[in-house]
């Protein structure tokens, strides 16, 4: 057996807790006297050797330690020593030191007076040489030599700019800024036609010229000017075409050969790019430091030139879109100003027509990022910009245009609210209307969608805030059209609340209440079969709150995915971060120039880097719709709810109105005060049955599930909803019982006075409607079995039956009402 000592090195060593894991460490066979005693016996050995052990490193080291002694001293008066050497160093170094600073301190001062007389030396010269120069300029222009004279002037400028500030050469000055401009004078002519010809040597020294007096400015303007003029002469021909057609047509009645804008700007763009391609391959070789920066200049400006024409054309042309506004020669911003006739309204073909129109543009954006790839960022972005700015004023009145297309789209959706009929028409009338309104909701869903494809393709999403608000107004809008359209559906059901028996006379009603009591009683005249079709056309409206709840839900899960994908494209995370820092509208962070490097040809992301506090919202709201509790639309979810509530209040109210009407009077039935007749022979006593008015509503609750079967398979609409469905027809006859049992229980609590005749019929009429109840799976309200039990009870033992239970079984305050009903005291 081993013996490992490490833990008796240990400070915690606990010697019975060593011995205890040795003893359980033995073989099982062995013995433990025997154990302990191996284990005593190596224990001792080990402490034997460790004893002599020490004895010996002992005497080792006694031996070693008069050596160590002896090397100790030695080495304490090494370092006496050292340090004696070390100091005398120092001292040396400190005197050094001393004499050297004052030498340097000598030398910088010589030097700064050299370095003051090398430039006094050198503004001497430039100021000899600017008179020099400033004399001997004339004779240089004079000679024609274009180069030389730049090289001249850019000394003069280089010398005024050594000389500084001073008086005596103001007058040089102002004659420099004149001979830059005659200069430039005099290059401009032979560049504009060495650019007009293409003459590569000749631009490039005139180039050379002017750059070298800072005249790049003008070199640009020059530039532009002259490959400015065959784009505005292209742009141009499209009027002169389409006069020419517009005389075709006059000559040919009927023929329609006027080109449209929407088709000649593919054509136009085609151009543009072809003339930009062979520019950039051209001034690569005369400019090949700047041709990546006056190339996307020259697109800019064109686009700026063009930009009011471009907005005017595309404004024509989606009028073009509509027979109606073609006629009228206006497009959408006239629509939207209400600068045209009345009645003309905003169509989805303007709004088509517009996105056409924008995504050629697109196209031609994309042509033009390709072709300018190798510029700068920054040049590149400011010239897609350029390219989409002529629908800037569209997507500034992107809500205003959605709202108005999608306000006329609602708007011819058939849902005339209901209108009363004849006797026998009312459940015709009431399944038509619920029919337009289930029909209606896809279509607004489609409406809507297709709104949200729009943003998408017009926009690109930087519009989304104002996309949101437009839908949700638009849903109000329908939903408060519903509403209205419910509001008529309780008329014609009969159930809009308005009592009959209180008072007010015929003349002091107004005509809603009129007609409610009209509808009343033409609901008292129609037969069983009319009742029962109106009460499955009021089940049908329950469709209606369905589809609405689950259509609207899945269109807010739409667009909070749509959203998700726009806040994925834009990068806004960078983008956010960045000006939350800064704080500041500045297109020039450094989060922004990542936005545009990571979606440079996002036309949102290019609208927004102008737009930063706008960015900063939409960047907000894409972290809000992270949130699953947020909700898209929020003001209509409301209202969605708000509508399914009462479409469930019509249908309950509906359902129990015929329960309501049978139990209507039964407190004041004289049955319950009856007293029987007294006659000489005894009669033998019978059976009470129940009355009308409890089995009329008892065959009503046992024939409602019949009812609710067809609506609740119609909704679910395959086997996975099955049990949905079937809890959809039990939650509701739940209800419609409930309502029944505490209808029938407010009636029996306005009876005065019951006598044993009324008490045997009423008992009677209890357990008929308990009955119902048990066969429906409904438990029996305690109400309902106390006033049962108390009925079957004899007048004159009832006392003894409510003492005697306590409370155990009979619900005690409605046996003391019962009490009172039969004139029983209980004191």
């Amino acid at each position: 057996m081993m013996i490992d000592l490490g833990p008796f090195s240990e400070e915690k060593f606990d010697p019975k807790k060593w011995i205890n894991a040795a003893c359980q460490a033995k073989h099982p066979q062995d013995s433990m006297d025997k154990h302990l005693a191996e284990l005593e016996m190596k224990l001792q050995v080990i402490s034997e050797e460790i004893s002599s052990s020490l004895d010996e490193l002992s005497a080792s080291a006694l031996l070693r330690i008069p050596r160590a002694s002896r090397d100790v001293v030695r080495l304490r008066d090494d370092a006496i020593s050292l340090r004696s050497a070390i100091s005398g160093i120092l001292q040396k170094l400190e005197k050094a030191e001393g004499s050297s600073a004052e030498s340097i301190a000598a030398l910088a001062k010589v030097d700064i007076v050299k370095q003051r007389m090398e430039a006094a030396y050198e503004t001497l010269q430039d100021a000899a040489g600017l008179t020099q120069l400033s004399a001997s300029v004339e004779d240089v222009f004079a000679s024609g030599d274009l180069p030389r004279a730049a090289e001249t002037l850019a000394n003069m400028r280089h010398c005024l700019s050594v000389v500084g500030e001073v008086a005596e050469f103001a007058n040089v000055r102002k004659q420099l800024e004149v001979l830059e401009d005659r200069l430039e004078g005099m290059v401009q002519p032979r560049l504009s036609d060495a650019l007009s010809h293409r003459k590569v040597d000749a631009v490039h020294d005139l180039w050379d010229i002017l750059i070298r007096i800072g005249r790049f400015k003008s070199i640009e303007l020059n530039y532009i000017k002259i490959h400015l003029k065959p784009i505005r002469n292209l742009w141009e021909g499209f009027e002169v075409r389409k006069g020419s057609d517009m005389l075709v047509t006059e000559k040919h009645v009927g023929e329609k050969n006027v080109s449209s804008f929407s088709s000649w700007l593919p054509s136009f763009f085609d151009e543009v790019l072809l003339y930009l391609e062979q520019e950039w391959k051209w001034c690569m070789v005369p400019f090949p430091d700047d041709y990546k920066t006056l190339v996307p200049k020259l697109l800019i400006e064109i686009m700026s030139t063009l930009s009011a024409s471009f907005v005017t054309r595309i404004n024509i042309a989606t009028g073009e879109a509509v027979a109606e506004t073609r006629t009228l020669a206006t497009g959408v911003l006239d629509i939207l100003s209400g600068d045209t006739s009345k009645g003309t309204k905003l169509q989805t073909k303007h709004f088509e027509s517009l996105i056409e129109l924008h995504n050629m543009t697109g196209a031609f954006a994309r042509n033009v990022q390709h072709l300018f790839s190798a510029c700068d960022l920054q040049v590149l972005v400011n010239v897609l910009k350029a390219v989409y700015s002529p629908y800037d004023t569209f997507k500034q009145r992107y809500g205003q245009m959605e709202r108005a297309i999608l306000s006329s789209e609602i708007a011819r959706i058939d849902l005339r609210g209901a209108v009363s009929r004849g006797v026998g028409a009312q459940g015709i009338e009431l399944s038509e209307t619920v029919r337009r309104m289930e029909e209606s909701i896809p279509q607004v869903v489609v409406f809507l969608e297709a709104a949200v494809e729009r943003c998408i393709s017009f926009t690109g999403g930087s519009e989304a805030e104002e996309l949101l608000r437009t839908i949700d107004d638009i849903m109000l809008q329908y939903l408060s059209t519903l509403q209205e359209t419910l509001k008529s559906l309780r008329s014609i059901c009969g159930v809009d609340n308005l009592s009959h028996g209180d008072g007010v006379g015929q003349k002091d009603m107004g005509p809603e209440r009129k007609e409610s009591m009209h509808n009343s009683r033409i609901l008292d005249m129609v037969s069983d079969e009319e009742e029962w079709s109106i009460v499955q056309g009021a089940l049908q409206i329950l469709t209606v709150a369905d589809c609405l709840s689950s259509r609207s839900s899945v269109f807010e899960a739409s667009l909070r995915a749509t959203l998700a994908r726009f806040s994925t494209s834009f990068s806004l995370s960078i983008f956010g971060t960045s000006l939350d820092q800064s704080h500041k509208a500045d297109t020039e962070t450094p989060g922004n120039r990542e936005l545009v490097g990571r979606a440079a040809l996002d036309v949102a992301a290019l609208r927004l880097t102008d737009a930063p506090e706008k960015a900063r919202r939409i960047f907000n709201l894409f972290e809000q719709s992270k949130d699953p509790r947020f909700h898209a639309l929020p003001l209509s979810s409301q209202r969605v709810s708000a509508f399914s509530e009462a479409v469930n209040e019509l249908v309950y109210d509906v359902l129990i109105s015929k329960v309501r009407q049978r139990l209507s009077d039964v407190a004041k039935l004289p049955v319950w005060s009856s007293v029987e007749e007294t006659v000489s022979h005894k009669m033998p006593s019978f059976s009470a049955y129940p009355q009308a008015y409890v089995t009329s509503v008892g065959e009503y609750l046992l024939t409602l599930p019949q009812q609710l079967e067809p609506l609740a398979e119609g909704i679910s609409n395959s086997e996975s909803n099955a049990d949905e469905s079937q809890f959809f027809a039990t939650e509701w006859m739940f209800k419609v019982a409930e309502g029944a049992t505490a209808l029938y229980i407010e009636q029996l609590r306005g009876i005065q006075y019951i006598t044993d005749r009324g008490a045997q019929q009423l008992s009677a009429d209890i357990e008929y409607l308990s009955n119902v109840l048990s066969a429906l799976s409904m438990p029996v309200a305690p109400f309902l079995s106390t006033f049962h039990t108390c009925l079957l009870t004899q007048r004159d033992q009832l006392r003894d039956l409510v003492k005697s239970d306590g409370g155990n079984q009979l619900d005690l305050p409605t046996a003391r009402l019962l009490c009172k009903m039969r004139r029983v005291s209980l004191d």
